[in-house]
């Protein structure tokens, strides 16, 4: 029997020429696929990352890479991830792709059994080949198809560049000074911390962070910010991502969040950060988490988990922290877990914060980098 030849579409037709250039930049110039390589894509049944998805697929094959795709209903915040799922993850590809409408989700088995190496502890074997450098990876939360076609074609040695100065000179501070003309005044200990620039350069094993890419961040020295911080562009909360209107005051002490006030934004920030201290609870309950780690994630919920300055020229506040995060000319605070992994919880709540000076201490000496959003000479 004659099987029928299925006619080759050109994919720039298959997708438009916007998504495949995007999804060519993400597979070519940001992950640098090899020939032969493995590629894990993961996903959810929703138009905008399905589509995305797609595209990555066929980049993919294009560069010689085997990708396999895998789609699993949405995930939030505090859903776990399918047992499929972690299985394909754990199989350790080359590359590990998560394209979601909300989140991958949470590794059950590792949260309630972290993997241990040396000091490190891992509540996600995501977390884990990352870390230990079998994987490199993308992941971009709540991505749309406008979004990723407007945002990943930069211009990326200029960023790279860009990041990698930033970056030293966070790695070398004890400490930075944030304000901002409507009342943002704190101070955020760094001593033994070393900043990470998310560049998009995800071409080495262990490389890894959002696309679109473009910030600078790192995770605050655990107990050592005090002060006020004032989110006015956007903030990510149980019900999604909210455009503030009216600012959020939050006073810090001792590294931990210890009053919010303001308006309807304030009360969903209090709320989302009342329910995570319930799912604590509620995971111990049906054997989810360790009871033994319940009072360090209960704790951490209030913790200061990030400090990240946005470099992506392309971004735009939207009401997305994907790209919110990354807008030139912001700076964004994470309240929850940090990326060191010595504070664990199960919230990462980025908050923005616009056009803010900030000055760092490097041996003793203060110096400005930002001031009312534009960076200065960072030479």
């Amino acid at each position: 029997m004659l099987k029928a030849k299925v006619k080759a579409v050109d994919p720039a037709k298959r997708h438009g020429p916007g998504l495949w250039k995007a999804a060519r930049v993400a597979m070519d110039d940001v992950m640098a696929v090899k020939k032969g390589e493995t590629v894990l894509i993961i996903t959810n049944p929703v138009p905008d990352v399905l589509d995305i998805s797609m595209a990555l697929y066929d980049a993919t094959v294009a560069a010689g890479g085997a990708p396999t795709l895998m789609v699993q209903q949405i995930k939030s915040q505090l859903d776990f991830a399918e047992p499929s799922v972690i299985s394909a993850i754990t199989s350790g590809p080359d590359v590990i792709l998560s394209i979601s409408h909300n989140k991958l989700g949470k590794d059950k088995a590792c949260m309630k059994r972290p993997i241990k190496v040396g000091k490190k502890s891992y509540d996600h074997i995501f977390n884990y080949l990352l870390g230990e450098r079998k994987s490199r990876s993308f992941w971009s939360p709540s991505i749309t198809k406008p979004m990723f076609i407007k945002t990943v074609p930069v211009d990326y040695p200029e960023m790279r560049a860009l990041c990698k100065k930033l970056g030293k000179i966070l790695t070398k501070a004890s400490d930075v000074h944030i304000t901002t003309a409507k009342g943002m005044d704190l101070t955020i200990g760094l001593k033994g911390r070393t900043g990470h620039s998310d560049d998009g350069d995800f071409r080495k094993p262990g490389s890894g962070g959002n696309l679109p890419c473009g910030e600078v961040y790192i995770s605050p020295e655990l107990g050592a910010s005090d002060g006020t911080i004032v989110f006015d562009g956007s903030i990510a909360s149980y019900k999604g991502e909210i455009i503030i209107r009216r600012p959020i005051e939050v006073k810090v002490k001792d590294g931990f969040v210890r009053k919010v006030s303001g308006g309807i934004e304030a009360r969903e920030l209090q709320g989302t950060l009342t329910r995570a201290g319930h799912q604590v609870d509620t995971f111990v309950r049906e054997g989810k988490l360790n009871k033994s780690v319940a009072p360090e994630y209960k704790k951490n919920i209030f913790n200061l988990g990030e400090l990240g300055i946005g470099l992506n020229k392309n971004c735009s506040i939207v009401g997305n922290i994907l790209e919110d995060e990354k807008v030139f000319r912001t700076c964004h605070i994470a309240i929850g877990a940090n990326y060191d992994e010595d504070a664990n919880t199960l919230i990462h709540l980025d908050g923005i914060i616009k056009n803010p000076t900030m000055t760092v201490s490097i041996g003793g000496k203060a110096r400005m980098i930002m001031e009312d959003g534009k960076l200065l000479d960072l030479s």
